[in-house]
């Protein structure tokens, strides 16, 4: 196993390495394909503003917000400076595991987000080679330094919060290697993983939809008594009319 140290100082500057970006550009091609089919006025990307997940996004305002510079909008992810249902899309890369407050966070998302609005997360799976990597001492430096969550548990968040997951996958299922070499040489294991070890991509992207309980119909309580006693009156009558047409 390589050496375990990493030097970046942020998620971003991983990205920029030839292993973060090995997991960029498959979480890139989820976020470009998932965004375009969703619709709406209002997307939000909450952190990595050097990085635009939003730009297959159809939606006429999408803006980028974090607590860096560089953002289009300086805030705290937990006290989002926003009205209640105002968004139709919030995308949160990678921001759960390297936060004080996750469950705060995603209240806040279901604040934020409409009725119906949608919601996507990336983060890094424990249950890979890449959580393996992680739970043998390597927690220096990015993305290492994350607390990664599992994929059941935030689910289980998720539903307590009243969002339906909507669709997902795993990727990035190569080995933690550094250089470009060796990561082409595991190409291979992607297509492999999809179809043999579907649970174990080094990261997970997860779709979900805030669904919002309808209005239910209060129906009147009958009176059985009195119904039973009215019900009869019709046919009586056209009984009576009956016979008197016959007769007739």
């Amino acid at each position: 196993m390589p050496d375990c140290k990493s030097t970046a100082q942020s998620l971003s500057e991983w990205f920029a390495t030839p292993q973060g970006g090995y997991v960029l550009a498959r979480e890139q091609a989820y976020f470009d394909r998932t965004v375009s089919d969703i619709f709406g006025f209002n997307a939000l990307q909450l952190g990595l503003p050097e990085h635009d997940f939003l730009r297959a996004s159809r939606m006429p305002l999408r803006f980028n917000g974090a607590s860096q510079a560089g953002a289009d909008v300086q805030l705290c992810c937990s006290e989002l400076p926003f009205d209640c249902d105002c968004l139709d899309l919030v995308l949160l890369p990678h921001i759960l595991e390297f936060a004080d407050q996750p469950h705060q966070i995603l209240r806040e998302v279901e604040r934020v987000l409409m009725p119906e609005g949608s919601l996507i997360i990336s983060g890094f799976n424990p249950f890979s080679l890449w959580g393996m990597r992680r739970m043998m001492g390597c927690k220096q430096g990015y993305p290492w330094n994350g607390h990664f969550i599992n994929l059941l548990r935030l689910k289980d968040w998720l539903a307590l919060l009243g969002f339906e997951v909507a669709g997902g996958r795993f990727a990035a299922y190569a080995p933690p290697l550094h250089t470009s070499k060796w990561l082409d040489r595991y190409a291979f294991m992607e297509k492999a993983g999809d179809r043999w070890w579907a649970v174990g991509g080094g990261v997970y992207l997860l779709h979900a939809v805030k669904r919002v309980p309808g209005m239910r119909l209060i129906k009147p309580q009958w009176n059985d008594g009195l119904v039973s006693k009215l019900l009869p009156v019709a046919p009586k009558v056209n009984n009576k009319i009956t016979q008197k047409t016959k007769t007739e």
